[in-house]
């Protein structure tokens, strides 16, 4: 069965909303825990991933000229000042309507559900809850972090490595077993430190 982009992107904005719903369902004081953004804690995470519900397109020109067109450091500049705002707002933030039709420049749909589920990941992990995503939206991210070379940009190579979800219908490559349960092998993929795996490109 073909995916479409528009198939895509109808799960972008449910997974926001999954992660919204179970942060809501915390003390607002977990907005202030570490995630496993170097450095950030929840709120950070929360208002990196929702830049766009806050900027449009000239505020977010504006933003990138202020700092020398440094996406980097706009990202840590926004994530800073912006996770010191309500944590009700951030979480309004991320049930938006913006989010949920939001896709970066260049990523499409793709790139906007990889956005919300690996930060979600980054969150949940963290805080030893459970993954929001749903399993389809979980499913596409692996398959684009593994099979679609996506991996790469965070300097992790999965070559020489079976892959194979504990929880999930899902496998990849072929070589030495590694075996996790499908959050941690999409965190594991987008270059974050999980226990036991290490699929760092050689």
């Amino acid at each position: 069965m073909t995916i479409t982009e528009n198939d895509v992107q109808a799960l972008v904005g449910p997974q926001f909303r999954a992660l919204a719903d179970a942060l809501a369902a915390g003390p607002a004081s977990v907005a202030d825990a570490p995630s496993l953004c170097e450095g950030w804690a929840v709120k950070n995470v929360m208002a990196h991933m929702t830049m766009a519900a806050r900027y449009d397109g000239p505020a977010f020109a504006a933003e990138l000229a202020a700092v020398g067109h440094d996406f980097g450091a706009l990202s840590e500049k926004v994530a800073r000042r912006d996770g010191e705002l309500g944590f009700d707002r951030l979480l309004d933030d991320l049930r938006s309507d913006t989010m949920a039709g939001w896709a970066p420049p260049g990523g499409g749909a793709a790139g906007a559900l990889s956005h919300v589920v690996i930060h979600g990941l980054d969150i949940t992990a963290a805080l030893g809850l459970p993954r929001t995503a749903e399993d389809r939206a979980t499913l596409l991210v692996l398959g684009s972090l593994a099979d679609g070379g996506v991996a790469a940009h965070f300097g992790v190579d999965p070559t020489g490595k079976r892959l194979k979800a504990t929880d999930l219908d899902w496998q990849f490559g072929a070589g030495v077993p590694v075996e996790a349960p499908a959050s941690d092998l999409v965190l594991a993929l987008a270059g974050r430190r999980r226990p036991g795996i290490d699929l760092s490109a050689n």
